[in-house]
């Protein structure tokens, strides 16, 4: 057997963490915890874990400064809020500082962990891009292997969720992909009723595009469906006014 893979939890309310370990490492993962932030930041430092779990209201340094530091030194780790704010400002907040998936207090622990695995398994598929060939069109190339989009030779600088977004797009060939659809083949599972986080990256996407290549957009919106890729002049739309 291979080394299991490290799950550092970030949860101030002790049986919570105790659960959530609990399961993690019945699921045959390695689990850390930490009871506040600066505790969390400093495991996260020395352990380098393959996922993070987070609470948001945390003693000494809150969830949403510890994503802030936490992006700033890794790009990739996949990480999943774990709150009982549940207004969509904070869902979307939270994603846009950085978090890869959001669920809500009280959450069933099965669907936890299965939402762990499917993001661990992503990561996987980042490690073996065989058959996912590279995608170039209008100035723009957007490579599985390097889990990048580049102009000109330059990248994009997409984190590994947002080049998920964009390539499952561009591989839809111009065809409109329902939210759900896009959110199931990105996330792993299937999106909740009120999730933001399909609108989240392709605004996060959107974004970096325009900054890499300001004459036109890739990314339209398909109303009253999802979104298609489609290379088109002008300004990128903003799905979250």
């Amino acid at each position: 057997m291979g080394t299991p893979l490290t799950i550092l939890v970030v949860e101030d309310d002790e049986a919570i963490s105790e659960s959530v370990a609990y399961h993690l490492g019945r699921a045959g993962y390695r689990v850390l915890t930490a009871a506040d932030g600066v505790q969390g930041m400093r495991l996260f430092t020395t352990q380098r874990p393959d996922l993070v779990i987070l609470d948001l209201m945390l003693p000494q340094l809150d969830g949403w400064r510890f994503t802030e530091q936490l992006r700033a030194q890794d790009a990739h780790v996949p990480v999943i809020v774990c709150s009982a704010r549940n207004s969509e400002y904070d869902r979307v907040h939270g994603l846009e500082l950085g978090a890869d998936d959001y669920v809500v207090k009280p959450f069933s622990m099965k669907e936890l962990v299965a939402r762990v695995s499917a993001h661990l398994r992503r990561l996987e598929v980042h490690r073996r891009p065989e058959g996912r060939g590279a995608i170039e069109t209008d100035g723009l190339v957007i490579d599985p292997e390097q889990v990048q989009a580049f102009t000109d030779g330059r990248p994009v600088g997409l984190t590994p969720r947002e080049f998920e977004v964009l390539y499952a797009l561009a591989r839809a060939g111009g065809k409109p992909v329902q939210r759900n659809r896009l959110y199931r083949e990105v996330w792993g599972y299937e999106m909740l009723p009120g999730d933001r986080s399909v609108d989240v990256f392709v605004r996060k996407v959107r974004q970096k595009l325009a900054k890499a290549i300001p004459d036109r957009t890739y990314l339209q919106t398909h109303y009253g469906v999802g979104y298609r890729f489609e290379t088109v002049s002008g300004p990128a739309e903003d799905d979250l006014n």
